[in-house]
């Protein structure tokens, strides 16, 4: 005889295919529909936790990659930015700088007009806080600092496809000025004329707002007046608004400000983390009613199989065995559910970039648009740990959601079952 008896029971139970009884056969579709509810939650779970993992991975490392952890500015003409970026990158808790003019303005083409964040800087220092140069053609950094006649501007790819515009072409940026505040009146605004060496995409929202262009040439479209500032990189970008106030108290001139990442990206940040949660939640509710839908299952089974349960009693199975025999049948469920649900869902999280991808390839569409979202395209990044947690939770709902039909099978009489049926 296998042992142990009751898992062998309620193993046959979980199995039985009676077609030939409408209550067994009602039985089996409900069991079935239970299993596939359950499958199809613990796989929807993995994949949303591995999109939000994506998004957050994307904002680590895609845009905070692109964008320094902090900067700071100082609007005092006579400050040596060279020094000041050593004297930085020299300071605890930064492992990088790069010195940095920026310039608020708009570009010009025909007449197509667009803003833009026009960055200054020094292509021997800013590969060291951003990886803007792995989406560059080799040579684009030395275009913006070669000696040509007209400058070279580097454009993200939002900008160029608003303004219709392609590498080798002519961009006007036009710069407004403040007014004169000895005289009152009104400075002109400085117009420059660039060609676009290389048109960057990232697939993240810098696509339609940042431009660059060498120190110089940003130094001469602000006049000379603000602007400047040195960018870095910190060891914990967690911990960048500590290392960035500390910074600022350390340096020795008066008359740094700055921001750091928490202050231009935070909000994305939290509510990545909110929308994450909110989400998780709503999906683990999901698989919490799929999971409770064995409860109905195990408890038409128990009707069904009264006339059993009173035989057993009568040959000496205890109440014991009696609820092991459903707590088995309902484990056998949720463990199918959860295995076919996790490898669903795993194999879903590994291939939803491509598939989302392909939709919109193929219907011409575009679901996320960098303008709006924080990235054109759908991320994912599968954890492990997610899937154990997943399907642990899974697993361990539908072992509880046995518990209340089991006991009412170890509860019934066998001298009244046998009377019902007989």
């Amino acid at each position: 005889m296998f042992r142990p008896l009751p898992a062998y029971i309620g193993l046959r139970y979980a199995g039985a295919q009676r077609s030939g009884q409408d209550s067994a056969g009602l039985v089996s579709f409900i069991s079935g529909l239970s299993t596939i509810g359950l499958i199809l939650g613990v796989a929807l779970m993995i994949v949303v936790m591995s999109v939000m993992n994506g998004f957050d991975r994307e904002l680590r490392e895609r845009i905070l990659g692109i964008m320094p952890h902090a900067t700071v500015y100082n609007a005092s003409p006579d400050i040596d930015w060279t020094a000041i970026r050593g004297e930085v990158a020299a300071m605890p808790g930064v492992t990088a700088a790069a010195e940095v003019w920026q310039v608020n303005g708009l570009a010009k083409n025909g007449l197509d007009v667009s803003p833009l964040l026009v960055q200054g800087i020094n292509p021997e220092t800013i590969i060291n806080v951003s990886t803007i140069q792995e989406f560059l053609q080799p040579g684009s950094f030395a275009a913006l600092t070669s000696d040509a006649a007209e400058p070279g501007i580097i454009l993200g790819k939002g900008i160029a496809d608003k303004l219709d515009i392609a590498v080798g072409e002519q961009l006007s940026v036009i710069v407004p000025q403040s007014g004169d505040s000895e005289t009152g009146g009104r400075a002109a605004a400085q117009l420059a004329g660039f060609k676009v060496v290389d048109i960057f995409h990232s697939g993240t929202a810098l696509d339609h707002s940042l431009a660059l262009v060498d120190w110089q040439q940003a130094k001469a479209l602000s006049g000379g007046a603000g602007g400047a500032g040195v960018q870095m990189r910190v060891e914990n970008m967690l911990k960048s608004f500590v290392v960035f106030q500390q910074l600022l108290r350390q340096l020795p001139v008066e008359g740094f400000y700055g921001n750091d990442w928490t202050g231009t990206h935070g909000n994305l940040y939290q509510a990545i983390q909110m929308s994450r949660n909110l989400v998780g939640l709503l999906v683990f509710l999901i698989i919490a009613i799929a999971a409770f839908n064995v409860v109905s299952t195990l408890v038409m089974v128990v009707i069904d199989k009264h006339g059993d349960i009173a035989i057993l009693r009568t040959m000496g199975a205890s109440t014991r065995e009696i609820l092991l025999t459903f707590v088995s049948q309902g484990a056998l469920v949720g463990l199918v559910g959860v295995l076919l649900g996790g490898l669903l869902g795993v194999i879903g999280s590994l291939v939803v970039t491509d598939l989302v991808s392909g939709l919109e390839s193929l219907f011409g569409i575009q679901f996320l648009k960098s303008d709006v979202y924080p990235v054109d395209y759908l991320p994912s990044q599968l954890e492990w740990g997610d899937v154990a947690l997943v399907m642990g939770a899974g697993f361990l709902l539908s072992l509880i959601a046995t518990l209340y039909p089991a006991l009412q099978a170890s509860r019934v009489q066998p001298a009244a079952a046998l009377r019902q049926d007989y």
